[in-house]
């Protein structure tokens, strides 16, 4: 099985997620990952999806997706060819014996303290997923308190965008497949 990223442009509707995610579910596929949000188009949202599969049933899948009518494109975004990012909030043992040694590693790392406590600082980190693994790995003895972690976005390298012309028009289009 491989991990793929999907981004899929969908219709900015009540309803949407729900049945983005049961389609995966009745698949018996478990998303890792998964971020919604606005576009620079209002009526239009992306949905960040990561998901481990074969490649077969993905394309099922991908078919499938592309039947729902709030589904407007889907886009496998290759590593390669996109920048992924996570945000985690990460609540750090430190206390005056190790502070010091707690935030060299926040620079370390180009993440920032966004809460400090007497016995606990609050790490703001934001990287690819190897980054903020290997910054867990760094924190861990000192005793990593509390984890919240967003799910991945993505975007395509370069100047093309996923969200062209023809999906400016008119929400509800026909469905597409780059």
């Amino acid at each position: 099985m491989t991990k793929h990223t999907l981004s899929v442009l969908v219709e900015n509707t009540p309803g949407v997620l729900a049945r983005v995610a049961s389609l995966f579910m009745r698949r018996g596929f478990n998303i890792e990952s998964l971020a919604v949000g606005p576009t620079e188009i209002p009526e239009i949202s992306r949905m960040t999806i990561v998901v481990n599969v074969d490649e077969l049933p993905l394309e099922q899948v991908t078919k499938q997706l592309n039947k729902l009518v709030n589904v407007l494109k889907i886009v496998e975004l290759e590593p390669s060819v996109a920048v992924e990012r996570e945000l985690m909030l990460i609540k750090v043992r430190a206390d005056s014996q190790t502070r010091g040694q707690v935030l060299e590693t926040v620079q370390l790392f180009r993440a920032k303290v966004v809460d400090v406590a007497v016995d606990a600082v609050t790490v703001e980190a934001t990287g690819d997923p190897g980054k903020l693994s290997a910054m867990l790995r760094v924190l861990e003895p000192f005793g990593i308190r509390e984890i919240a972690q967003s799910g991945r976005v993505a975007i395509g390298r370069g100047g093309r965008s996923i969200t062209d012309r023809t999906l400016r028009s008119v929400p509800g289009g026909s469905s597409q497949t780059a």
